[in-house]
C-alpha cells in the first residue's frame, strides 16, 4: 500500500469580531452610562442649613448603592496612583523613605473623623453652594481608609524583588520606565491586588462615617448605603439595616466575580517560579475578556500607534536635553523642588501656629495626662488584637494560599468579612454584651478585630500564593512536614507579607477604635475607656483643642511603635527573607 504523508498547512485563522465583543462593548457602555448617571447627583446645589431626609423605601437602595460604589471607585483610583507613586519613591530613594514610611504610619492611624473635621469645611469652601464639596470630602475620607495598606504592600514588594532580576534589567540596559513596567510592577502584582482587595474592603468599613458626616455641630447625609446604614442605626430600624447589608453583600460578591478574580488569574502569570503549579486559578470573566477581539484591535490600531508616536516625540525632545543636562534639566527641577518644599514648609508652619493658638489656654496638664492614659489603654487593645489575629489567621491564610480550589470560596467570604461595617454588628453585639454583662473595655477588642484582622489574613494569603512552586516541590522531595515545613519554607516566605499585614492592621486598629470603643444602637450606648471613644465624642461636639490634642497623642503612640517595632521588622525582612 502506498500512503501519502500529511501536508503541513499553516492555518489561516484570523481573529475577528464576534458576539463576545458585542457583549463586552455593551458592558463597557453600560458602565460608562452608570458613571454619568450617578455622577450627576454629585453636581446639584446644596445648602448646609437644610438637611434632606433619606428615603427608606426599597426602590431607592439600588440608587444609593450606585452612588456609594462610584465614590468607592473614585477613591480607589486615587489610592492606587498614590500608593504606587509613594511606594516606588520610598523604595528607590533612601532620603524619601526616611520621611514617607513614618508619615504613612501616622496617617493610616489618624481617624477618618480627624480627616473629615479638617477637610469637610475646606472642600465646601472650594465648591460653595454645590454638593460636590461634600462629595469630595466623603471621597477623601474613603481614600484615607484605602490607600495606606496598598502603599505599604507595594513598597515592600519593591524592596524584596530578587537581586538577579534587577541585575538582568541592568544588564539589558532597561530604562526606569521599562524596568518598572517589565520587572518591578509584575513582581508586585500579587501583593498589590490582594492589598487592593483589602483596602477596598477597608473603604466599606468606614463608608457610614464618610457619608453621614457629623462634625463641627453639622449633620450632613449624602445619598448612599453608608448614610442609609447610619440612619438605620440612629432609628434602631433592623429591617432597613438588613436591606442595606444585603445590598452591600451583593456588591461585594459582584466585585469579586467581575473585578478581583479576573485580576488574580491575570496576575498568576507573574509568579516567580521555575515550575508551573498544578492547579491554576480560574475566572469565567477572564475567559470572556481573553476571548474578545476588541481589546487586541484597540491595541493594534489605536494604542500601539499612539505609543510609537509618543516614543518618537520623546526621543526628539530628550536628545538635545541630554547634552545640556545640568543647565537645562537639573536646575529647573531643583528650583521647582525647592519652591514646592518651601511652600509645604510654610503651610506646615502656619498649620502648627494655628494649632498652638487653638490649644493655648484651652488645656491643662490633667487633661493631657488623661488623654495619654486613654491612649495607653487603646494601645493595649491594639497589641492584643494584633497577637490574637496573627495566631488565628496565619494558619488559615497559609491553608487558603496552598489550596487554590479552596481560595475560590474563601476569597469572597474573606472580602465580606473585611468589608462588613462593624457598626452593622451593633444590634447583635450590644445585645450580647448587655445580656452577658461583658465590659466594653474587653468587648471593644472584638470589635476592633472585626475591622482590622483581615489585613493579616489577606497579606498571609498573598504571601502563601506567591511562594514559587519549585520550592514547594523541593520541600516535598525532602519530606518536610508540619513544623519543619513551616520553619524552613512557610514562615520565611510569608514573613515580609505578615509584617505588612500586621503593621497596617495595627495602624488600622487605632482608626477603628473610634467606632469600636463607642457602640450605639437606638437608645442603648456602650462606651469603653480609650482614646477612640474620646475622639468620637469630641469630634461630634466640635471641640477643636481636644480634637487636635487627642489626634496628636494618637500620632505620638504610632510614631513610637513605628520606631521601636515595625521599622526594625521591615529591615529584618528585607535583609533575611529576600527570594534571591
Amino acid at each position: 500500500m502506498k500512503s501519502t504523508s500529511p501536508q503541513l498547512v499553516v492555518g489561516n485563522n484570523q481573529p475577528s469580531f464576534s458576539w463576545v465583543d458585542a457583549v463586552v462593548m455593551l458592558a463597557l457602555f453600560g458602565a460608562l452610562w452608570s458613571v454619568m448617571h450617578f455622577g450627576q447627583g454629585m453636581l446639584v446645589s446644596f445648602d448646609p442649613a437644610v438637611s434632606a431626609d433619606l428615603d427608606f423605601s426599597i426602590t431607592q437602595i439600588p440608587y444609593y448603592a450606585g452612588r456609594t460604589l462610584l465614590r468607592m471607585w473614585i477613591a480607589f483610583s486615587f489610592s492606587l496612583f498614590f500608593a504606587v507613586s509613594l511606594g516606588y519613591l520610598a523604595a528607590k530613594n533612601s532620603l524619601a523613605r526616611a520621611v514617607i514610611l513614618p508619615a504613612l504610619d501616622v496617617l493610616q492611624s489618624v481617624p477618618v473623623l480627624g480627616f473629615l473635621s479638617a477637610t469637610v469645611v475646606g472642600f465646601m469652601a472650594l465648591f460653595p453652594g454645590n454638593l460636590l464639596g461634600v462629595e469630595c470630602a466623603a471621597i477623601f475620607a474613603i481614600f484615607t481608609g484605602q490607600v495606606w495598606n496598598m502603599a505599604f504592600g507595594f513598597y515592600h514588594s519593591m524592596v524584596t524583588i530578587p537581586s538577579d532580576m534587577q541585575e538582568a534589567a541592568s544588564t539589558y540596559g532597561l530604562t526606569r520606565w521599562q524596568r518598572f513596567r517589565t520587572v518591578e510592577l509584575p513582581a508586585s502584582a500579587h501583593s498589590l491586588i490582594w492589598n487592593s482587595m483589602m483596602s477596598f474592603g477597608g473603604g466599606w468599613f468606614f463608608v457610614a462615617q464618610s457619608e453621614a458626616i457629623s462634625v463641627m455641630n453639622k449633620d450632613i447625609k449624602l445619598p448612599g448605603l453608608g448614610s442609609y446604614m447610619a440612619a438605620a442605626i440612629e432609628k434602631g430600624d433592623n429591617h432597613a439595616a438588613l436591606l442595606a447589608v444585603m445590598a452591600m453583600l451583593v456588591i461585594i460578591l459582584a466585585s469579586d466575580q467581575l473585578i478581583w478574580r479576573p485580576l488574580l488569574v491575570w496576575a498568576d502569570k507573574f509568579k516567580i517560579e521555575l515550575t508551573e503549579s498544578g492547579v491554576q486559578p480560574t475566572s469565567w470573566v477572564f475567559n470572556v475578556l481573553h476571548g474578545a477581539y476588541v481589546f487586541s484591535w484597540l491595541t493594534l490600531w489605536v494604542w500601539q500607534p499612539l505609543q510609537d508616536a509618543l516614543t518618537r516625540v520623546l526621543r526628539r525632545v530628550t536628545r538635545p536635553v541630554k547634552r545640556r543636562r545640568t543647565s537645562v534639566v537639573n536646575w529647573p527641577l531643583r528650583t521647582a523642588g525647592l519652591v514646592l518644599a518651601a511652600y509645604l514648609g510654610y503651610e506646615a508652619i502656619i498649620g502648627a501656629l494655628a494649632a498652638i493658638a487653638a490649644l493655648h489656654g484651652a488645656l491643662s496638664a490633667a487633661i493631657v495626662g488623661h488623654i495619654v492614659w486613654l491612649g495607653f489603654l487603646t494601645l493595649l487593645r491594639v497589641l492584643a488584637m494584633t497577637v490574637l489575629a496573627t495566631l488565628v489567621w496565619t494558619p488559615v491564610g497559609v491553608w487558603i494560599g496552598f489550596h487554590p480550589k479552596a481560595a475560590r470560596f474563601a476569597q469572597p467570604l474573606a472580602q465580606i468579612g473585611a468589608s462588613f461595617p462593624v457598626n452593622m454588628t451593633f444590634p447583635v453585639v450590644v445585645g450580647l454584651f448587655v445580656a452577658t454583662n461583658t465590659s466594653m473595655n474587653w468587648g471593644s477588642i472584638l470589635l476592633i478585630a472585626m475591622g482590622t484582622q483581615w489585613y493579616i489574613l489577606f497579606n498571609v494569603i498573598a504571601g502563601s500564593m506567591a511562594i514559587p512552586n519549585d520550592l514547594k516541590e523541593v520541600a516535598s522531595i525532602y519530606g518536610l512536614r508540619r513544623w519543619k515545613l513551616w520553619r524552613t519554607l512557610i514562615l520565611p516566605a510569608i514573613f515580609p507579607f505578615w509584617v505588612t499585614g500586621a503593621c497596617t492592621a495595627a495602624g488600622g486598629a487605632w482608626n477603628a477604635s473610634i467606632v469600636a470603643e463607642f457602640a450605639t444602637w437606638g437608645n442603648t450606648t456602650l462606651k469603653a475607656d480609650g482614646l477612640g471613644a474620646f475622639i468620637a465624642e469630641v469630634t461630634k461636639s466640635g471641640n477643636t483643642p481636644l480634637i487636635i490634642t487627642s489626634i496628636g497623642v494618637m500620632s505620638l503612640f504610632v510614631v513610637v511603635m513605628n520606631k521601636l517595632v515595625w521599622r526594625r521588622l521591615y529591615g529584618y525582612a528585607e535583609r533575611r527573607f529576600r527570594l534571591d
